[in-house]
């Protein structure tokens, strides 16, 4: 059964992180009618606002389930989760809010998108934020995000910190500021003791206002292309029906990585060849959606822990580390995180709570690419999801070289008190080629998936325009972790709010 239903100024597909920002944003001023549609429900549970919980989050109600194809790299699937709630990402994460190296988004500037690199980021970086005691030139002040380091901080992790800059590291004030390298506390998406995710710190103080209107439980199909314009949106509900929604203006998206893509191809837009193959009819031949997919393979060395490690109150993953592979490169390929417990999503062997403690490596600047592919025309089946993680052996040397990195930080005398033994991946894991072993054996994903409708000048090898605007779509856009042209030295949350505040300008403008 198939309803038509009102007609509005824009229409946002996806209430996630970008979602909310951008919907709480263009509902400021009063003339535009805003809808936003989200899959999942506007319902929080306990877990959500418990920082410590958010392990418990994955695969429930409030995750899609993705898992990735096969790897090469390991012979499994990899757990990816994504959001399926007001909130999306943002309300299932570990709350790092932290903007990657600068010399990662100036990468994006030098690949002719000259107004996206850091520089050009940094007021929308600022927007979101309101921080305390940092630097006004590159923190913001008053920003809908509260964001600081943890309080209170847990004791091994101050002293992993400590074994960091005994080991010849520099201490970093503001490691998630962008302007530094080494090891330093990172800012937080906790405020009072509680999660704030993009639905609480955006949509929240937005919901009274009369031209915004938010439908959650609807799962959108398909956008509806007519004369080379996006003209609507389709969307079944919980109950089985299926409505039509107009849009006078444009429809953004903002599904993320996997999400947007999939909406894309679905709809006719993407490679040509997949879509005949898949039985759908080709509307716009744009080879790039669903391609160049990056995601941060992480490894990780646990340890058990010589005294017990006091029950972590914050993300567990409380400090970080941005360090170079080698001396040769422009920035910081390697992230190293210090984790309260037992591995950075608890893995079987590995102590219990209270028992352990873990040094957590990712290649921050992965060469590696995938794609994201229809499994078939049913938008209820979830798509293919091949990061491809390690295809280039680059991605694989670096954590090699970050696991021998961390392996002096765990042996170092600042952390004689809580040093039991490593457990994973062990002592007889002794050299380059047993810890390559390692970390192919126990890939896991950071979950930070992005690029798959990347910015670029032509739809040659990019999806959106500078502007956002898909290529050769009139009133379509996209402005989520998908638009990311390569990814950022950092977990990605901040970058998307910055991403979804600039996107927000240029709909208004």
């Amino acid at each position: 059964m198939e309803s038509t239903t009102d007609t509005y100024d824009y229409v946002v597909v996806g209430g996630g992180t970008a979602g909310s920002v951008i919907a709480a944003r263009l509902s400021e001023s009063d003339g535009p009618r805003v809808l936003l549609l989200e899959a999942g429900t506007s319902q929080t549970s306990t877990d959500m606002s418990t920082p410590p919980a958010w392990p418990a989050l994955l695969r429930t109600s409030a995750d899609w389930g993705d898992t990735t194809v096969p790897q090469r790299a390991g012979g499994t699937g990899v757990l990816l989760a994504r959001g399926r709630t007001l909130g999306g990402g943002s309300a299932i994460n570990a709350m790092n809010f932290v903007r990657g190296h600068r010399s990662s988004y100036d990468a994006w500037a030098e690949s002719g998108l000259t107004d996206w690199g850091f520089d050009g980021l940094l007021p929308y970086f600022k927007r979101s934020e309101n921080t305390s005691g940092r630097d006004p030139a590159l923190r913001g002040v008053g920003g809908p995000l509260t964001v600081g380091p943890p309080e209170p901080a847990n004791p091994v992790v101050a002293a992993m910190l400590e074994a960091a800059a005994e080991t010849g590291h520099p201490r970093a004030a503001d490691i998630g500021g962008g302007a530094e390298e080494g090891f330093g506390w990172s800012d937080l998406n906790i405020v009072d003791g509680r999660r704030q995710s993009a639905a609480d710190a955006y949509l929240a103080p937005a919901l009274h206002r009369p031209n915004l209107t938010v439908v959650t439980g609807t799962q959108v199909h398909r956008l509806h292309i007519s004369g080379g314009r996006c003209t609507a949106v389709e969307y079944a509900t919980r109950r089985g029906t299926t409505s039509v929604v107009g849009c006078s203006g444009e429809v953004v998206l903002t599904a993320g990585a996997i999400g947007s893509p999939q909406l894309l191809m679905l709809s006719g837009i993407g490679p040509a060849e997949h879509l005949r193959g898949t039985g759908i009819d080709v509307v716009a031949d744009l080879p790039g959606v669903g391609a160049h997919l990056q995601d941060h393979p992480i490894a990780n060395l646990v340890y058990r822990s010589a005294r017990p490690v006091p029950a972590g109150v914050n993300n567990h993953g409380e400090a970080l580390g941005l360090v170079r592979s080698g001396s040769a490169l422009d920035g910081p390929d390697l992230q190293v995180l210090f984790v309260d417990a037992a591995g950075h999503i608890p893995a079987p062997g590995a102590p219990g709570p209270g028992q352990g403690y873990t040094i957590a490596v990712s290649a921050i600047l992965p060469h590696s690419r995938g794609s994201v592919r229809l499994a078939g025309a049913d938008p209820d089946v979830l798509p293919l999801v091949d990061p491809d993680y390690y295809s280039d052996g680059r991605d694989l040397a670096a954590v090699v070289e970050g696991l021998c990195l961390a392996r002096e930080i765990g042996r170092a005398d600042a952390l004689r008190e809580w040093h039991g033994h490593e457990v994973q991946p062990g002592p007889r894991a002794g050299d380059d080629a047993a810890l390559r072993e390692y970390a192919l054996r126990s890939l896991c994903s950071y979950m930070h998936p992005v690029g798959t409708c990347r910015l670029g000048q032509n739809a040659a090898d990019s999806v959106v325009d500078p502007a956002l605007r898909v290529h050769g779509v009139d009133g379509l856009r996209v402005a989520d972790a998908s638009v990311i042209p390569s990814i950022p030295s950092a977990n990605t949350n901040a970058t998307v709010y910055a991403i979804a505040e600039r996107a927000a300008e240029l709909l208004r403008s």
